[in-house]
């Protein structure tokens, strides 16, 4: 079988960051700075209470030029140092932050998989509203290089 092509093909970010992995995580698990480093994420609020944890529920609210739409987000994993990991319930993607020590400093990977595809709203919504899945896929993972990018300069390297 062939990798997925376009839109279902795993994204992939990465960078190093100069401070250790409890400091790049300090950074990472505030939420509600996301949207200072994602180029779409306009919002992220937490839908119930207790935090970030397994479970917890977020309100996206996304923008690419004049089309601005909600998703819903439930976190799969919370490993404090280690890794963040939510997933797109309205879209199919999965979201993860992985933290691992390289040296003095962090690897700081984040990937976008689609483990069982995107959904069937994601294939009707991106060709009319984001210029089609495949095109909505590339944007993306050069938005995942830039959030990378801004929260490496967050945590202060």
């Amino acid at each position: 079988m062939s990798a997925p092509q376009g839109a279902q093909r795993e994204l992939r970010a990465e960078a190093y960051v100069e401070a250790p992995p409890d400091e790049v995580w300090a950074t990472l698990a505030d939420l509600s700075r996301m949207p200072d480093w994602s180029p779409e994420l306009v919002r992220m609020v937490p839908l119930k209470r207790g935090g970030l944890r397994v479970g917890q529920w977020y309100l996206g609210i996304n923008r690419r030029k004049a089309v601005v739409w909600p998703t819903r987000s439930v976190v799969a994993a919370v490993e404090p140092g280690k890794e963040l990991t939510w997933d797109t319930r309205s879209s199919g993607a999965r979201w993860i932050w992985e933290l691992s020590p390289e040296g003095a400093g962090t690897r700081v990977v984040h990937r976008r998989p689609v483990p069982d595809g995107i959904t069937g709203l994601s294939k009707v919504f991106a060709p009319l509203f984001l210029g089609g899945s495949d095109g909505h896929a590339d944007e993306l993972e050069a938005g995942m290089a830039r959030t990378v990018e801004r929260l490496k300069a967050a945590v202060g390297t």
